[in-house]
């Protein structure tokens, strides 16, 4: 952030809180920029074939994850997984379980993670263009990020998938 969004003044940096952050030199405004991190929710979504993992059309080819998506203003962050399961996805979550909290300090982000069973037909969101399902006993976390989440998912030993019930 260059410039005050209350008074349009070039931020400067000045010490606040024990730290070196941009703030605005005019006086009467106090606009301080904290930059502080922005909460995602991350899904671990699981069908009775194994963990779904999903390429963004902007990331390099190859790379995948689990789902994310940005927590809206209003929303639960268990809300937001079901939101971004159906949008990304297109599946109905079943059983959301929470799994942690992770940081991902290179994009400014706090993961906010869960295990979701789903079920439905895979159908892909706008964002995505590609996906592949890896078998639980196969999958491994990996050492940033949405890793962290499942590295941790792995190691809690979940209960095995719950197929939804006859009437679903």
């Amino acid at each position: 952030m260059v410039y005050c969004p209350l008074c349009a003044q070039r931020l400067v940096d000045r010490w606040v809180d024990g730290r070196v952050r941009a703030a605005c030199p005019a006086p009467g405004c106090s606009f301080v920029f904290w930059n502080n991190p922005v909460p995602v929710v991350a899904g671990i979504v699981e069908t009775t074939r194994g963990v779904i993992l999903a390429h963004n059309k902007a990331w390099p080819p190859g790379k995948y994850s689990i789902i994310t998506g940005f927590l809206e203003a209003g929303e639960t962050p268990e809300a937001g997984i079901r939101r971004e399961t159906g949008e990304e996805l297109g599946l109905h979550p079943l059983v959301v379980t929470f799994v942690g909290l992770f940081p991902y300090n290179k994009a400014n982000q706090l993961l906010i993670a869960y295990h979701l069973t789903a079920h439905g037909t895979i159908t892909l969101g706008a964002e995505l263009d590609g996906y592949k399902i890896v078998p639980r006993e196969r999958l491994k976390g990996w050492d940033f990020g949405t890793g962290l989440a499942v590295t941790a998912w792995l190691a809690g030993n979940p209960p095995p998938f719950a197929p939804p019930p006859a009437s679903v």
